[in-house]
């Protein structure tokens, strides 16, 4: 989901970045930066007004989702599987579960209803926290201008900040990690983002460890009136655990078809 995997990449980049120079020499990489914050900022508020479908690839497969804003928080619909439509049985047994899911949360009381889109919120501003990490965590360098899917984009590399103090667990992969940043030249949004662990990173102690060959790949597409949001969402990700067991995770998750949530999905 977009609030919870996604946007674990999204938002704040760093404010405290050297005073370096665009080529152009009429702007300079705190302002490309400060303004790219503005921008996805904008779309982090915006984003739970959007309803959107999500492919999912797993090994060979893949299975896609209507993602639904219901009542205040999400929802995941299956409309296929591999690539294929579901059978009219299949859609009819999927449309029963929404139905199911819409005629609880109608029923719920002001209570049971403010604890589950609280439960939504906390998930958002838990990431929201660990983004606005970045502020902190990284020095932000512009190594150039190019062009990238037919967008005139700045190129920023990100590299770790020797004294950067991680206050929780979810941050201290940030130690580990550099990057490189695609803004769009003429709206300050992000075309293109990748993150990749450098060296190892221990995670609360003797819990874990995150190994080099972990990296994060996102990309943004313009939806509507100037906001822009997840088009493709990749990670690969080598842990281990207790530093006995060998942990690997791997997503690819592409995202289409954004229109706002219907009135009667809205809280």
């Amino acid at each position: 989901m977009v609030g919870t995997k996604v946007l674990l990449l999204l938002s704040a980049l760093c404010l405290l970045l050297p005073a370096a120079r665009a080529s152009s020499g009429l702007i300079s990489v705190p302002t490309i930066v400060q303004r790219s914050v503005e921008a996805n900022e904008r779309d982090w508020d915006a984003a739970p007004q959007y309803t959107y479908s999500e492919r999912d690839l797993a090994g060979a497969g893949s299975r896609t989702f209507d993602e639904l804003m219901i009542l205040g928080s999400p929802y995941q619909r299956l409309i296929a599987v591999n690539g294929v439509t579901l059978s009219p049985e299949q859609q009819a047994n999927e449309q029963a579960k929404l139905d199911a899911v819409v005629a609880e949360r109608q029923a719920e009381s002001p209570q049971q209803r403010a604890e589950r889109i609280a439960h939504y919120q906390r998930d958002r501003d838990r990431d929201h926290l660990f983004l606005e990490q970045l502020t902190l965590a990284f020095n932000f360098t512009l190594v150039g201008e190019q062009k990238l899917g037919g967008y005139d984009v700045y190129v920023l590399k990100a590299t770790p900040r020797a004294d950067y103090q991680p206050p929780n667990m979810d941050a201290e992969v940030l130690r580990g990690m550099e990057g490189k940043l695609w803004i769009d030249v003429s709206t300050f949004q992000w075309v293109k983002v990748v993150a990749r662990v450098i060296h190892p990173v221990e995670i609360g102690g003797f819990l874990a460890r995150v190994e080099p060959g972990t990296q994060f790949e996102l990309e943004k597409m313009p939806v509507e009136g100037g906001m822009w949001l997840p088009k493709h969402f990749s990670m690969k990700a080598r842990a281990r655990v207790l530093f006995l067991f060998s942990h690997r995770t791997v997503q690819d998750e592409s995202y289409f078809d954004y229109h706002p949530a219907a009135p009667a999905q809205s809280p």
